[in-house]
């Protein structure tokens, strides 16, 4: 004989409990109309804006769709998922309860489409805990301060534009200039909990190469992907962010350190537009219609920290069309972000990788998370990193006369050990007590570190009778 733990017990019927409450008692109908571009009109039911629906393509088989607007007496409906199949007439259900997707630790470990479906084989996800997609509103004032580092494993970064938990930042980068290889570093070196990546509008080829090769199985096992491929309709591709920061905010609450990596921000706005302009929206700034400048807030806004004790630490790619930086995209959300880092397509071209720009980019919360030594090694690197820069040219030509400038002298004396600082590999993970440590012996002579670690090593009161 068998015997059943009650766990188990509890388990199984929680699962048939969980699907009579999603069962619609009272349902309110209407009939598809008609099919224009990317949207479905339908007559009824009786929504509100944002409302979603399910609309009948077989006797059990429905496709979800969001109201995006209204014609007069229509309602137009934009699918998340594929058209085919619905027929004029079809029945179109309103949905009692907004998107709920399914949050846990059993996320951990697996590949999931914009709506919560596993992609990766691994069998159905079954969790008690539902969160709605659209999330809640955190009040300003609950946030708590970023006042904490967050190691990424990357010098260049970690040294000179330190992240702090909770902060959001973006990486503006051309095509090719090793981005998805960034983001790919920063979720394997980092030391945060949890990492949740979304791949939203990115070629099938470079999802399947970014979870095999890029992250690994180590770094698999504490990562969640949500992969919306770019041949997807773009509401689902819209649902993927979303569904990626709904997942990030759930492990928030539970008191985790979150890296939130979304690659990117430009195919989400992208998605929107074409959303946008189905719904009849006018074109306002290079063909993006207003929602989606309206958007961005929304969906960047609910990363950061809360009074729960967790983070979301936010890195969001942006593709920058012909490394434009002032373009409508880039400058929305650089403006909206904590920091940004930039990687540069003329460093690529060098082979200096990773080809991080470190006199375009910043972490505006730096000052927040480092130690003044931290802040001035930083400032001074920075400073002899500008003078080399601006007297590059002269250097080259051999116009620049050694001793006219003491700092441009220090910084050609040094160029070596900064690009030695700056490059780094793929697999070569660094964290930051080593990234301080050689910032330290690059701009203290061994006779003052000898003396610092004695000073350091001396009782308090010791140090004041010296």
């Amino acid at each position: 004989m068998i015997k059943i733990l009650p766990y188990e017990k509890v388990d199984v019927l929680s699962k048939y409990k969980q699907k009579l409450e999603e069962i619609d008692l009272i349902k309110f109908t209407g009939r598809v109309e008609r099919i224009v571009g990317l949207t479905i009109e339908s007559i009824g039911p009786s929504v509100k804006y944002g409302d979603l629906c399910r609309i009948r393509i077989d006797k059990n088989e429905y496709l979800h769709a969001e109201v995006v607007g209204f014609n007069k007496n229509r309602i137009i409906l934009m699918p998340i998922g594929d058209m085919k199949g619905v027929l004029p007439g079809a029945e179109v259900f309103s949905s009692a309860t907004p998107l709920l997707i399914p949050v846990g630790n059993v996320l951990l470990g697996r590949v999931i489409s914009g709506t919560g479906i596993p992609l990766d084989g691994k069998g159905p996800i079954f969790t008690p805990e539902l969160y709605p997609v659209e999330g809640k509103v955190i009040n300003p004032l609950e946030r708590t301060t970023i006042n904490k580092p967050l190691s990424v494993g990357i010098r260049a970064i970690d040294g000179l534009n330190t992240i702090g938990r909770g902060q959001r930042i973006g990486i503006f980068s051309g095509s090719g200039v090793g981005k998805s290889t960034v983001l790919s570093m920063i979720a394997r070196y980092t030391d945060a909990d949890i990492n949740v990546i979304a791949l939203i509008g990115e070629r099938g080829r470079e999802v399947k190469d970014f979870v095999e090769k890029e992250l690994g199985t180590e770094g698999l096992k504490r990562s969640i992907v949500i992969a919306a491929t770019s041949d997807q309709p773009p509401m689902l591709r819209i649902k993927g962010a979303f569904v990626a920061h709904t997942i990030a905010e759930y492990f928030r609450d539970q008191g985790k350190d979150v890296n939130l990596i979304m690659d990117s921000v430009t195919r989400f706005a992208m998605a929107q537009r074409e959303v946008g302009l189905a719904a009849g929206e006018p074109s306002a700034t290079r063909g993006f219609p207003p929602s989606v400048f309206s958007l961005l807030p929304k969906l960047l806004e609910r990363s950061g920290t809360s009074s729960s004790g967790g983070s979301i630490t936010g890195f969001y790619s942006v593709l920058v069309e012909g490394d434009d930086m002032n373009e409508p995209i880039s400058d929305a959300v650089r403006g909206i972000l904590d920091g940004h880092i930039v990687l540069d397509r003329a460093l690529a071209h060098k082979g200096h990788y990773p080809a991080i720009n470190i006199l375009s980019s910043i972490s505006r919360c730096m000052k927040d998370v480092v130690t003044p030594e931290h802040r001035a090694m930083a400032a001074k690197f920075r400073e002899l990193l500008a003078a080399y820069t601006e007297a590059e040219d002269l250097i080259n030509l051999g116009a620049y006369a050694k001793g006219s400038n003491p700092i441009i002298d220090k910084s050609i004396e040094m160029r070596d050990q900064f690009n030695a600082f700056l490059r780094q590999g793929i697999y070569e993970k660094d964290d930051l007590v080593s990234i301080k440590r050689k910032l330290l012996e690059m701009f203290e002579p061994p006779a003052s570190r000898a003396g610092r670690a004695v000073y350091e090593k001396t009782p308090s009161y010791a140090r004041i009778i010296r």
